[in-house]
């Protein structure tokens, strides 16, 4: 098989890696897709296997049929040769299996054997729980009984997000996790964590002598971080009702774009002092007081009926599987202090909801304003320069600088600076979960979220979602397909601010709500 991608990179080392929800989908949409542009790029050797494990019964044809359908739909390299294609179709196994049975996980280590030999692996285990949360304690502690973590080799538990409803539910679930895997054979997967922009946040803040001096209050005014969607709640209304954007979004890839942006260099561009320096930004969040306090800071939002590109949107409220009277939040902004000396004083802005007019993940860091003296007050409104991180769905970074108007005297305009990472690369972007993936398989915690992390973030979020609870009368509603409650835009007036267009929309596309005195 021809090998697309950067010979530089070094090969994961070989595993048995156990899938469960293998008929899941995630699996179809992400993980399988991932496993082939992994292969196509040689970041997985032959020494590999994957073993789909899910209730439903399924032959080794079937479930390398379900792969291959699911590589045609989602992936990003096309199956172009049948003989490679059964080369690495051969990697797949499947196994029916009862999460509650432990003869099963007996029969499962078999099997895991065999395929040792097979492929020449060297008792490597990376087991990947696609499963609901619930179920992670019972698999861990089957998977110990069962003998599969007796092997010669490593073992590595990745898991999905939420891990919890609350720090409660976190700490119950981590104490049964913990019972069987240590922390660091645990891999917490944030997938907004393995974006390539995302990634690119750090290299650019710390490979780069111009922007590390500025990235404090003395020369930051604020940082404005939106995650919006377009699509309502679809066929998630009976988990999304109970979970909502707070702990759906907040909790992990909110919070964890936050520590991104505020860290401090590590002293070494090592997994774990890269995480050090994640909690300690955590640990500085400013929690909120009281009810009154997250009244003042955090706007929660409903979406009701709107348009968007003239079509008739529902309510949330109307919405399959959706309590009619619901007072779950669709949307959510909040003000976040960062209290230590490099940002104290610095408000961090973040914003996400559903039914909003783009999708788009972007990170706008608003610089401080050159002084209004009266020669510039007298010619021009002088406008604040901004680096902007385009995550999702564009990949790139943006400069907005100051610049005199060709031909006139003294007319300042804005002018941009724009590299488009996507552009250049093109639709062959690596997706998250490849890099993910492929970084596990390594032993690479970076971009994992680690206990302590998840633990002080729902410290954070479970102040917000008490002051909720204890006063319903603050949920806003807004029109399907809007820019989300107008208290929202507010929330910035009351300090001086705005929030930013996104995914380069102009300025005139978006109305703001006149500043309140």
């Amino acid at each position: 098989m021809t090998m697309e991608g950067n010979q530089n990179e070094i090969q994961a080392a070989g595993a048995v890696i156990l899938l469960f929800g293998a008929t899941g989908d995630l699996a179809r949409r992400k993980l399988f897709p991932a496993f082939y542009a992994l292969y196509r790029e040689g970041k997985l050797a032959e020494n590999f296997a994957i073993v789909g494990l899910a209730r439903r019964q399924r032959t080794n044809e079937e479930f390398r049929q379900d792969v291959l359908d699911s590589i045609k739909e989602f992936a990003r390299y096309k199956v172009d040769n049948d003989d490679n294609w059964e080369r690495f179709a051969d990697h797949f196994e499947y196994m029916p299996l009862d999460t509650n049975n432990v003869e099963g996980f007996r029969q499962l280590n078999e099997l895991t054997g065999q395929l040792d030999r097979k492929f020449g692996i060297e008792g490597n285990r990376l087991i990947y729980l696609a499963l609901a949360p619930e179920l992670f304690g019972t698999v861990a502690h089957n998977l110990k009984a069962g003998g599969i973590l007796e092997s010669a080799g490593w073992n590595r538990l990745v898991i999905e997000k939420p891990f919890g409803y609350d720090l409660p539910s976190a700490e119950k679930l981590n104490e049964e996790l913990s019972g069987v895997f240590r922390e660091e054979e645990i891999y917490r997967i944030d997938h907004y964590l393995g974006k390539e922009m995302v990634q690119n946040i750090e290299v650019l803040r710390f490979a780069n002598a111009f922007f590390e001096p500025l990235w404090n209050n003395k020369h930051i005014a604020n940082i404005q971080i939106t995650l919006s969607e377009t699509v309502g709640v679809e066929e998630r209304g009976g988990y999304y009702d109970h979970s909502g954007a707070l702990r759906d979004m907040g909790q992990n890839h909110m919070l964890q774009m936050v520590t991104m942006m505020a860290m401090e260099p590590p002293s070494r561009m090592h997994p774990e002092d890269i995480r050090d320096e994640k909690v300690k930004v955590l640990r500085s969040l400013r929690l909120y007081e009281d009810t009154a306090d997250v009244q003042g800071n955090v706007v929660r939002g409903q979406y009701a009926e709107g348009q968007s590109k003239g079509k008739e949107l529902p309510a949330y409220r109307n919405e399959d599987k959706v309590n009619p009277e619901s007072v779950t939040e669709t949307y959510f902004a909040a003000r976040i202090m960062v209290d230590n000396f490099r940002w104290a004083g610095v408000p961090f802005y973040v914003r996400t909801g559903k039914r909003l007019p783009v999708k788009t993940t972007e990170v706008v860091v608003e610089f401080k304003n050159m002084p209004e003296n009266v020669y510039f007050a007298q010619k021009t409104d002088l406008k604040p320069n901004l680096l902007v991180f385009r995550v999702n769905p564009l990949e790139g970074i943006y400069l907005k600088m100051n610049a005199k108007r060709p031909g006139s005297e003294w007319s300042i305009v804005p002018i941009a600076m724009d590299f488009c990472q996507s552009c250049q690369i093109g639709i062959n972007t690596p997706e998250a979960y490849e890099r993910l993936i492929y970084d596990a398989a390594r032993g690479d915690s970076t971009y994992f979220t680690r206990w302590d992390e998840v633990k002080l973030a729902w410290t954070f979020i479970d102040r917000i979602a008490s002051g909720w609870a204890q006063d319903q009368s603050d949920l806003k509603f807004y029109p399907a397909g809007s820019w989300g409650p107008e208290a929202a835009d507010k929330l910035l007036h009351q300090d001086g601010f705005h929030w930013w267009p996104v995914n380069g929309q102009d300025e005139s596309e978006v109305v703001w709500v006149p500043a309140t005195s």
